[in-house]
């Protein structure tokens, strides 16, 4: 897994305001079909390789979340492209529509590079996000989401396995891949950005 510029992170608050402004543009304009032009790249970091997801909220309930796990594209471009995804392609969910927008929260996790676990007391809950990978079978929970659930590391890795469609003692498995990673997170329901690193 890459490891190439790791050190280049931590995000400025006012990259992070950039960026939740231009995933809510994003949105804006990709529910009734405008297409975008590329946006400027302002800062230097939004041309780094990074993972990223976007998160969305409803009044306090998910609207849709999908993300880039390993650093293929730009910042920039990660965060439009996903923005646009939670939006329209998450399948749990409709589409966005234009009516939904003022009510949403954005949410930006940027992912550190995947570290693969060999001792699961690696695994730290509350600073971890995990990805599990057995054969065509991957799972992903950010690192919020084990908080939030007051997970242990036990239901945790219980829950990656379900997330990918294995069963939920998989994690037992030698053939297994387990994947450790941090998230910088920050949204615009916050007074404050959660960092966690």
């Amino acid at each position: 897994m890459a490891k190439e510029n790791e050190d280049v992170f931590m995000l400025s608050a006012e990259e992070k305001e950039e960026l939740l402004k231009i995933a809510r543009t994003t949105i804006a304009n990709v529910v009734i079909g405008r297409k975008l032009q590329p946006p400027e790249a302002k800062f230097p970091v939004f041309l780094v390789n990074r993972g990223v997801f976007v998160t969305l909220h409803k009044k306090g309930e998910l609207r849709g979340c999908i993300g880039l796990v390993e650093p293929e594209k730009p910042l920039l471009e990660a965060v439009v492209e996903m923005a646009e995804a939670a939006a329209l392609h998450d399948p749990r969910f409709k589409p966005v529509r234009i009516d939904d927008v003022p009510d949403l929260d954005i949410e930006i996790s940027v992912l550190s590079p995947l570290q693969q676990v060999t001792e699961l007391e690696e695994i730290e809950v509350g600073t971890h996000g995990l990805m599990v990978e057995r054969g065509y079978f991957s799972g992903l929970l950010l690192p919020q989401v084990a908080v939030e659930n007051e997970w242990n590391r036990t239901a945790f890795l219980q829950h990656a396995c379900l997330k990918a469609g294995l069963p939920m003692d998989a994690w037992h498995d030698t053939e297994l891949e387990i994947y450790i990673f941090t998230t910088e997170v920050f949204g615009e329901s916050k007074d404050e950005s959660m960092i966690v690193e």
